[in-house]
C-alpha cells in the first residue's frame, strides 16, 4: 500500500492541477491579508470560502482520479497484490496531496505575515485541521461513488450532486425542519442534524472558535452549549473521525466485490 500511496503521491504532486490547486490559496491568502490587515477576519473569510470550496474540489478530484486511473488500477489488480491496499492507496494519495497543497498555500501568507505572534494562530489551526478533514472525506465519498459507477457521466453526477445536496440543500433543509416545528423542542434535533453533516459541522465548530455564535441565533446558543464544551469539541472531531473512516470502510467492502 505505501508503495502504490508514494507513487500516487507524486503523480498528483506533479500534475499541473495540484500547482493550480496551490497556487490558488497562496494567492488567496496574501490578498485576504493584503485587504482585512487582519490575521482573525481573514480566517472568519477564509472559513466562508474553503468550507464550500474544499468538500468540491475534494470530491472532483477524486471521481478524475478514479477514473483516470483504471487502466493501471486494472493492472495492479492482477498482479497479487491486496485489492483494499491499492485504493487504499490511491485514496491515501490523492487526499494527502491536496492536504498538503491546502495547508502550504495558507500557511505560507499567514506565516510571513506573523501568523506565530498573533493570537488567531488556534484559530487558523483549526481552519486548517478542519479542512484537513473535510479533504479525506469528500475524496473518501467520491471514490466511493466512483467504484458504484461504471458510467464516468453518471460518477461525476452523483458526485456533484452530493456536494450540492451537503452543501446547499441541506441546510435549506434542516431550516425549514426548524421553523415547521418551531413549537417543539428542538435542541437534540438541532444537534443531531448538525453532526449528520460534516460541512455544517464544521462551519458550527469555526464559528464558535471565532466567538461569533451570536450571530446563530437561538441555535447558536445550543450549539455554544454543547460545541463550546470541551467535551463537545471531543465528540465533533470524534464525528469527523467517523466521517472519515465510514466511506473507506465501505470503499474495502466494495473493492473486495466488485467484478473488475
Amino acid at each position: 500500500m505505501l508503495k502504490i500511496l508514494k507513487y500516487s503521491f507524486y503523480d498528483l504532486i506533479r500534475s499541473r492541477w495540484s500547482y493550480v490547486y496551490f497556487l490558488f490559496y497562496l494567492i488567496l491568502g496574501f490578498v485576504l491579508l493584503f485587504l482585512n490587515n487582519d490575521v482573525s477576519k481573514a480566517v472568519i473569510t477564509l472559513m466562508n470560502v474553503i468550507i464550500v470550496l474544499i468538500p468540491l474540489i475534494g470530491t472532483i478530484f477524486g471521481v478524475m482520479y478514479y477514473y483516470n486511473s483504471r487502466e493501471f488500477t486494472e493492472l495492479l489488480l492482477a498482479q497479487p497484490i491486496n485489492r483494499t491496499s491499492i485504493f487504499m492507496g490511491q485514496y491515501l494519495g490523492v487526499a494527502g496531496s491536496l492536504t498538503m497543497s491546502l495547508v502550504l498555500g495558507l500557511g505560507i501568507p499567514f506565516l510571513l505575515y506573523g501568523l506565530l505572534r498573533s493570537d488567531a494562530i488556534f484559530d487558523f489551526s483549526l481552519l486548517l485541521v478542519t479542512g484537513s478533514f473535510l479533504t479525506f472525506i469528500f475524496v473518501g465519498l467520491s471514490f466511493v461513488i466512483a467504484i458504484s459507477n461504471e458510467n464516468k457521466i453518471k460518477g461525476f453526477g452523483y458526485a456533484v450532486l452530493l456536494w450540492l445536496f451537503l452543501a446547499v440543500v441541506y441546510d435549506g433543509l434542516f431550516l425549514m425542519s426548524l421553523i415547521v416545528f418551531e413549537e417543539y423542542p428542538l435542541d437534540t434535533f438541532s444537534l443531531v442534524a448538525t453532526m449528520l453533516n460534516p460541512i455544517d459541522l464544521s462551519r458550527i465548530l469555526i464559528l464558535l472558535k471565532l466567538d461569533i455564535s451570536a450571530l446563530l441565533g437561538y441555535t447558536g446558543a445550543i450549539f455554544k452549549k454543547f460545541f463550546g464544551t470541551d467535551i463537545g469539541f471531543l465528540v465533533s472531531m470524534a464525528i469527523l473521525v467517523c466521517w472519515t473512516g465510514l466511506p473507506l470502510l465501505v470503499l474495502g467492502y466494495k473493492a473486495k466485490r466488485k467484478d473488475f
